[in-house]
């Protein structure tokens, strides 16, 4: 499956190739092209991305910190395995930080963050939910959460929810096209960004620790009905 990065911005003219390498692998990952399990070959792995074996051995560091690969002495790196298992830990966690940058993001976003999320709301309304690939499905709920931790302007708050929302989104893409309802999943994000945008904290985290929760109940409905 060929897809574009699901990071928001796709200008990689600023980008180290050791930055590329690793969002393309990312990518690859989140979106289980890769499979879990797989050993990862960093010579062929340049290969195909046209890279250097350094900035893919790179890139295999910051994503053994990401959790989603592992290396084992004398034995190799491989993508990490998806278990389900994890899908309770990791919303424990978000489920506390999801809503503080919420409510972050509602307190001290600028005007220009708040212009930013509004054409992310756009976007959200004009999704055909229906007709939309799994690449375009993820891309649009990365532009969503990526645009609320970013505009919560704590850089460190920021690359741990990125992670963890990482993770969650190798979960759900096992079950994406059995959840019983994507399209309320997508719609949701809007009452979100609204909140945020209108500066109401209180609500913005409800409804944020809402979108977590909620996450985690349609992929155990969809693990229990297959």
């Amino acid at each position: 499956m060929a897809f574009g990065t699901l990071a928001i911005s796709d200008d990689t003219s600023r980008k180290s190739l050791a930055d590329v390498a690793y969002e393309r692998l990312r990518d690859r990952l989140l979106m289980l092209e890769i499979k879990p399990g797989d050993l990862l070959n960093d010579d062929q792995l340049a290969k195909d991305l046209g890279i250097g074996r350094t900035p893919v051995r790179e890139a295999l560091k910051r994503l053994e910190l990401d959790r989603l690969v592992v290396t084992y002495p004398r034995r190799g790196t491989f993508a990490t395995r998806v278990d389900v298992t994890d899908l309770a830990f990791i919303s424990e966690i978000r489920t506390q930080l999801e809503p503080l940058a919420a409510a972050r993001a509602a307190r001290v976003a600028s005007a220009a963050t708040r212009e930013h999320l509004r054409d992310v709301m756009k976007a959200v309304e004009a999704f055909d939910v229906a007709g939309a690939s799994v690449v375009e499905t993820l891309r649009l709920d990365a532009s969503v959460h990526q645009g609320i931790y970013a505009a919560a302007a704590n850089p460190h708050l920021e690359d741990v929810l990125i992670r963890y929302d990482n993770l969650a989104t190798r979960i759900w893409c096992m079950v994406l096209d059995r959840l019983p309802d994507l399209e309320h999943h997508v719609r949701e994000h809007l009452d979100l960004l609204r909140a945020v945008i209108d500066g109401d904290e209180e609500k913005a985290a409800e409804l944020a620790k809402a979108h977590v929760t909620g996450f985690e109940h349609a992929v155990r409905t969809a693990l229990f009905a297959a």
